[in-house]
């Protein structure tokens, strides 16, 4: 089977799982990861929201939520949800300065803002 066959047999799967364990942080986390990692970016965004009020304080979730937020542009948004992923201790500055996910903030103002507050800029 392909990767693309593969893909669309695990979201088949996961979708069917979250539709009868819709809180399950570990579906919505994997389907999250699935639908950003086809392409189906909105889908992905969703998932990360659904996240963010299930786990409030993980910093992690807060970390993808934004990268799904730059995906789409909302760069503004994006840089709230570091600010919230850094005030949870997500502290992988290396990873966050070169992930390709947050590429869209490498010149956005409010991104080299938040550097700065944290010293890594």
């Amino acid at each position: 089977m392909s990767k693309r066959g593969n893909l669309d047999f695990e979201l088949g799967f996961f979708e069917s799982l979250h539709k009868r364990l819709p809180k399950d942080k570990r579906v919505v986390t994997i389907l999250a990861h699935l639908y950003t990692e086809t392409g189906r970016i909105d889908s992905g965004l969703k998932m990360d929201r659904k996240l963010a009020r299930l786990s409030p304080d993980d910093p992690t979730v807060h970390y993808n939520l934004a990268c799904s937020l730059a995906l789409k542009g909302r760069l503004a948004d994006a840089v709230r949800a570091l600010r919230t992923a850094a005030s949870l201790e997500y502290d992988d500055y290396h990873w966050m300065c070169n992930d390709p996910d947050l590429k869209a903030l490498d010149a956005y103002p409010g991104f080299l803002k938040f550097c700065d507050d944290l010293g890594i800029g």
